[in-house]
């Protein structure tokens, strides 16, 4: 970087956006777009559209995996390149070419809130929340690897540095018993039955924790997963039927609108640890999570939340009111920002395995060198590469999306003469 007369470094400017789709399955940020048989998308896992019988086989049936991974690649001036992956596809890159790109073609990217709330406002009237707010996400992700690269620094010494020399994680997987067995700290449960299939799906549900829970011993922290699936009075009821359990926490029972129902989970049960936020957006989706304080660990998803410049605002709303702060998943996009905040105490690794029972990257085969959990933990030094230090696979099965959206489905009004429209103003005057 070369000093201006002021003496202050000049730095690189944003100089082009690039997306790309990933072609096949089981590589890139989309969690759910996996080979067909892998436990994510085809074992018995309660979801919201369990209530009809003909989506509760597999979750691809009503459509989880239908937007598929997209990445973005930022570029700047001095030819320094930033990359990060998420969900979104087709439509996710559409949105990066013909409404976000404005606000990032020639602009600083340190400015990092700037960005953010340009493309976050810009978007209000149709965004706020999901893939609006997804796509953001990324964008902002690349942003910061982009910086991390530029100034030959990881990520998390740009966002305050290491608060330890090692990071533990739990495993989010169908077998306990094999996360117990590799060295991780705790492990969770996706809950097999929704409130749609009945007392007997109820009893079941009750059978499957307690035959989990024997799998691992009483000493071993269990959780549960409910991905969005149950009623508030169903809640109730299955709590207090797997009190004798000791499990560890009760994850995303509800839908995540409904913030009156946490308070009276918490209210029947206050010595219960409940737990909410992978699918809440921004820092205003989290504001009445924080305040209302029913919640007593948040979950956001850095791909899906606004990225790492919102993350860091939720992490510090969170702070105030001593509520931890674990990520959903996201890989190394999460290592990051957990190993720099005081409040974050451990990480989720989401089992990528078809079984779940074996160790594999996030992400699949995008990245060549992404750091994955040994004996349940990582070593922060494993972090210590420029950016997120994740180097693409030069054989990544990657479309650039120039060739899907050419011709855009739908172009813009293009903005008004500024010539003209004096010329205009002259004869109306």
């Amino acid at each position: 970087m070369a000093s201006n007369k002021g003496g202050v470094a000049s730095f690189p400017k944003i100089k082009e956006i690039k997306t790309f789709i990933i072609q096949g399955v089981g590589s890139g940020g989309d969690y759910h777009n996996v080979k067909g048989g892998h436990w994510l998308i085809d074992s018995k896992i309660s979801t919201p559209m369990s209530g009809y019988e003909a989506y509760r086989k597999s979750r691809t049936s009503w459509g989880i995996n239908v937007l598929g991974s997209f990445c973005v690649e930022i570029e700047a001036t001095d030819g320094t390149k930033g990359f990060a992956t998420g969900f979104g596809g087709p439509p996710a890159c559409w949105l990066v070419a013909e409404h976000f790109r404005r606000f990032l073609i020639g602009a600083d990217p340190r400015d990092t809130n700037h960005l953010f709330e340009q493309m976050y406002r810009g978007s209000m009237f149709y965004g706020r929340k999901g893939l609006p707010v997804a796509v953001i996400s990324v964008i902002d992700l690349a942003i910061w690897d982009l910086l991390g690269k530029i100034r030959n620094e990881p990520v998390y010494k740009l966002i305050g540095g290491t608060t330890r020399e090692r990071l533990d994680f739990y495993c989010t997987g169908p077998e306990p018993a094999s996360a117990k067995e590799a060295g991780f700290i705790g492990a969770k449960v996706a809950l097999p039955y929704s409130p749609g299939e009945g007392p007997e799906g109820l009893r079941k549900n009750v059978q499957y924790l307690r035959q989990k829970r024997s799998e691992v011993g009483p000493d071993f922290p269990l959780r549960v997963d409910c991905y969005m699936s149950l009623t508030v009075s169903y809640t109730i009821e299955l709590v207090e039927k797997c009190k004798d359990l000791d499990i560890d926490w009760w994850e995303e029972c509800l839908s995540p609108d409904d913030f009156d129902g946490h308070a009276l989970l918490k209210r029947a049960h206050p010595t219960i640890k409940f737990t909410t936020g992978e699918h809440e957006y921004s820092r205003y989706g989290f504001r009445k999570l924080i305040e209302g304080r029913h919640i007593d660990i948040l979950q956001p998803d850095v791909m899906w939340v606004g990225g790492l410049t919102e993350l860091l605002k939720v992490s510090a709303m969170a702070a105030a009111y001593d509520i931890p702060v674990v990520p959903h998943a996201s890989g190394p996009y999460s290592y990051h920002f957990v190993v720099s905040q005081s409040n974050c105490p451990f990480q989720e690794y989401l089992a990528n395995s078809p079984d779940g029972k074996s160790v594999l990257p996030v992400f699949g085969n995008l990245f060549t060198n992404e750091p994955i959990p040994t004996k349940g933990y990582l070593d922060v030094t494993q972090l210590d590469k420029p950016g997120f230090g994740l180097e693409l696979n030069p054989s990544a099965p990657l479309i650039d999306a120039t060739n899907i959206l050419n011709p855009a489905p739908s172009k813009s009004l293009p903005l008004p003469d500024q010539e003209g429209s004096e010329g205009n103003a002259k004869g109306v005057a």
